[in-house]
C-alpha cells in the first residue's frame, strides 16, 4: 500500500509539474504575441543563427555570403528590444571577425569580408536599431501594431453603422478615405432615441484628412458616441464645441451637421456646425432644395450658438448629408459641386435610391484627394 501511495504521489506531481509547464508555456507564448512577454527566446534563436552563418561562409563563401549577416540583424531589429539588439549586434561584429580572419585579406579574393560588406551590415543594423528604439517609445511591439490598427479601424466602422429603420425608411452611407486609406477625418454616429421614434445621426468632418485625422476621428467619435442620446438635441453640439475645445488641439476644429428625424411623422430638424447644407428632394416637385442651419465651427470658441432649420420629409421624399471632400475640388467650387451631386442623383429619382451612395461618391469625387462621405434617408412613397 505504502508503494502504491508512493507511485501514486509520484504521477499525481508529475502530472501537476507537466501542467503548471504548459500552462506556463501557454501564457509565454500568449505574452510574446501581444508584446508583454520576455524576448529571449527569439534572442537565443538569432543568435544561434549567427555562427551557422559564419560557419556556412568560413566552408562555402560563395554560396554563404559575409552578408548574410544582415538576416538576423533584420530579424533582430523586428523582434528584439534595443537592449537585446545591442547583444546581437556584438555577436555579428565578432562573427565578421572570425570570417575576416579565416578568409584573409580582401585582396586576395572576392569571396571575402570587403569593406563594403561591413558597410552593408552596419547600415542594415543601424536601421534595425532605429526601429527597435522606435518600437520602444510607442510602446507598440511590431506584431501588435497591425492588429491595433485593424481594431481602431473596425472600431470606427461599428461606430459609424446606421440603426434599422421601421418599414416605410431606407437610409445608406458610403465612406470613402483620402488616397484609398483605411482611415478618414470623416464618420457618422447614429442612433435612435426617444423610444426608438427618433432617429438622431452626427455627420462629422475633422480638420485634416486620411492618417493625419484618423486618430482624432476616433476619439470624437467615441466621445460624440456617449453624448449622442444622453443630452437633448439641441445640447448636443455645444456640449461637442466644449470637449472640441477642451482637447487643445494644433488642428482642433471640425464641421458637423446634426439630424433628429421623427420616424412618425417625417419631421425633422437641422442643426450645423460649419458644415455644408444639406439637400432634400420633394417628390411633388422633383427639385432639390438646400436645408442650411446657422452655427460656427466646432471647437473655435466657447459659447457657441446653434440654430436649427425645420423640414418635413414626405413620402417619396430623399435627404441627403455630405462632406466637402463630395462637392469641392480645386478645378470648381462648392456650388459647381453641389449641382454636379444633384445632377448625378436625378438619375436614381424613377428607380430608387437603394445603392446609390456609393454610385455618387464615385461618379462625383471618384479621384478626389480628400475625404468623402455621403447619408442617404428616403421615405418610401
Amino acid at each position: 500500500m505504502a508503494r502504491r501511495a508512493g507511485v501514486d504521489s509520484y504521477t499525481a506531481r508529475l502530472r501537476k509539474t507537466t501542467h503548471r509547464a504548459r500552462i506556463a508555456l501557454r501564457k509565454s507564448g500568449v505574452d510574446y504575441f501581444r508584446g508583454d512577454g520576455s524576448d529571449w527566446l527569439a534572442l537565443a534563436g538569432l543568435l544561434l543563427t549567427v555562427p551557422a552563418i559564419a560557419v556556412g561562409t568560413i566552408t562555402n563563401p560563395v554560396w554563404c555570403s559575409p552578408a548574410a549577416l544582415v538576416l538576423p540583424i533584420v530579424a533582430g531589429g523586428l523582434l528584439l528590444r534595443p537592449a537585446s539588439l545591442l547583444g546581437l549586434y556584438a555577436a555579428a561584429a565578432a562573427a565578421l571577425i572570425v570570417e575576416t580572419l579565416a578568409l584573409g585579406p580582401y585582396t586576395q579574393g572576392p569571396a571575402t569580408v570587403t569593406p563594403g560588406t561591413v558597410l552593408v551590415v552596419a547600415a542594415c543594423g543601424l536601421f534595425g536599431l532605429l526601429i527597435a528604439q522606435f518600437r520602444a517609445r510607442v510602446g507598440v511591439p511590431w506584431r501588435r501594431g497591425g492588429t491595433m490598427l485593424f481594431d481602431l479601424r473596425e472600431r470606427i466602422r461599428v461606430q459609424s453603422a446606421l440603426p434599422r429603420l421601421p418599414k416605410g425608411w431606407h437610409r445608406e452611407m458610403a465612406l470613402r478615405p483620402a488616397g484609398g486609406q483605411s482611415f478618414s477625418g470623416d464618420f457618422v454616429v447614429a442612433a435612435r432615441t426617444n423610444g426608438g421614434r427618433t432617429l438622431e445621426v452626427i455627420l462629422t468632418d475633422v480638420s485634416g484628412k486620411g492618417m493625419d485625422a484618423g486618430s482624432r476621428a476616433l476619439l470624437l467619435s467615441g466621445a460624440f458616441g456617449g453624448l449622442l442620446g444622453s443630452l437633448p438635441p439641441h445640447g448636443f453640439l455645444p456640449a461637442a464645441n466644449g470637449y472640441l475645445l477642451r482637447q487643445d488641439w494644433d488642428e482642433g476644429f471640425a464641421t458637423s451637421i446634426h439630424l433628429v428625424l421623427d420616424l412618425d411623422s417625417g419631421d425633422y430638424e437641422l442643426l450645423s456646425a460649419g458644415h455644408l447644407p444639406a439637400l432634400q428632394l420633394h417628390a411633388g416637385t422633383g427639385r432639390w432644395e438646400e436645408k442650411a442651419a446657422d452655427g460656427p465651427l466646432l471647437g473655435v470658441y466657447d459659447g457657441a450658438e446653434f440654430h436649427p432649420v425645420k423640414g418635413t420629409l414626405r413620402p417619396g421624399d430623399v435627404l441627403m448629408l455630405f462632406t466637402d471632400g463630395l462637392v469641392e475640388a480645386a478645378d470648381r467650387d462648392i456650388a459647381e459641386g453641389i449641382d454636379r451631386l444633384t445632377g448625378e442623383a436625378d438619375r436614381y429619382v424613377t428607380s430608387g435610391f437603394e445603392g446609390a451612395a456609393w454610385h455618387l461618391i464615385e461618379a462625383c469625387a471618384k479621384d478626389v484627394n480628400d475625404d468623402r462621405a455621403l447619408l442617404l434617408i428616403s421615405r418610401e412613397g
